[in-house]
């Protein structure tokens, strides 16, 4: 039973990945960069929404907020992936097994093309137990060692403490031939746990914290902590597409609306659309959403009214489609 604690984190599922928590767990990302862990993720999710084993860089480079990803970024971070393997292994049972994820990589004028090994698939498809990440949480991330800790956090569903010692940690966030941090303590908590628990607490359902181990008054291991929140889910595919109809009308009708007599309460109406469909942008629950139709939609007909009883009315029958279906 994993502790709680009173944050509540949106969830939006159809920005998620689904991983098998052997995969979450068996250090996959194991040495990757931020950016690397991006692509491997995009990889996934393509995967996961319609079964595509390939997507256009434009839309990678929108979905994490990338400046800058030229060809060469690219031609380094798909090689990175290509040598991509894990291992699950368990040496008290006698048991390990390691496989490759990719079998094919390829790139050619802004498209990605990819091709899964037979033996990663079950960890990516038809999940039965599995961790979710979400991918508009994770791309707030400015650290691969914090998307690192995330997902082995993530792996260990249910329970609420792991106690590591201070060269597993170091491996697990592939800095343990890092001489400095061998020898500095102090200095691997602060560039790399620390920043790395930062990230999580701020941005994620997660809270973590840790106790240190010591044999005198040296840090030889340490007790993570976590809690987690409540998860949210957040509006669907459909709600957002009706909002944004609803929100692309209003902006496209304007200068008629604006041109009634009773101007400013034309004007409200436009306002409370703007500012139902700018919070939509960020992020709302379910719940929240279906009382955001309910809002647009009696908005939407308070302007058509004014501009019926201002002058000829629009014909509005295109849209009566998706009017009745908020109204259902």
């Amino acid at each position: 039973m994993s502790r709680k604690n009173s944050k509540n984190q949106l969830v939006d599922y159809s920005n998620s990945i689904k991983k098998s928590n052997d995969l979450s767990m068996g250090k996959l990302s194991y040495g990757l960069s931020l950016n690397q862990m991006q692509l491997l993720a995009f990889a996934i999710y393509s995967t996961q929404q319609d079964g595509s084993t390939g997507f256009i860089k434009a839309d990678f480079e929108k979905k994490f907020e990338l400046d800058e990803y030229r060809t060469d970024h690219a031609n380094e971070d798909a090689k990175a992936l290509y040598d991509l393997g894990f291992a699950t292994v368990d040496l008290e049972n006698n048991s390990f097994d390691y496989l490759r994820v990719f079998q094919r990589i390829s790139y050619d004028k802004g498209k990605f093309k990819f091709k899964w090994t037979d033996d990663m698939l079950p960890h990516i498809l038809e999940l039965k137990t599995y961790s979710l990440t979400d991918l508009t949480i994770t791309s707030k991330f400015k650290s691969g060692f914090s998307w690192t800790l995330y997902e082995y956090l993530k792996g260990h569903y249910g329970n609420w403490h792991k106690e590591l010692s201070k060269a597993a940690l170091m491996k697990l966030f592939n800095t343990d031939k890092v001489v400095s941090y061998q020898k500095n303590t102090g200095l691997f908590k602060s560039k790399v746990l620390n920043l790395a628990i930062k990230e999580i607490n701020e941005h994620t359902e997660l809270d973590v914290w840790y106790t240190e181990k010591k044999t005198g008054n040296k840090i030889t291991g340490f007790l993570l902590h976590w809690s987690t929140g409540t998860q949210l889910a957040g509006a669907t595919a459909k709600q957002v597409k009706l909002l944004q109809e609803i929100h692309n009308e209003v902006e496209k009708n304007m200068f008629d609306y604006l041109s009634v007599k009773n101007i400013e309460e034309a004007r409200r109406y436009i306002i409370k659309i703007k500012e139902i469909y700018f919070q939509v942008e960020k992020g709302v629950s379910i719940k929240k959403a279906d009382e955001f139709i309910k809002e647009s939609l009696d908005y939407y007909k308070q302007l058509e009214y004014l501009v019926e009883t201002n002058g000829k009315q629009r014909d509005t029958s295109i849209y009566y489609n998706w009017l009745e279906e908020i109204e259902d």
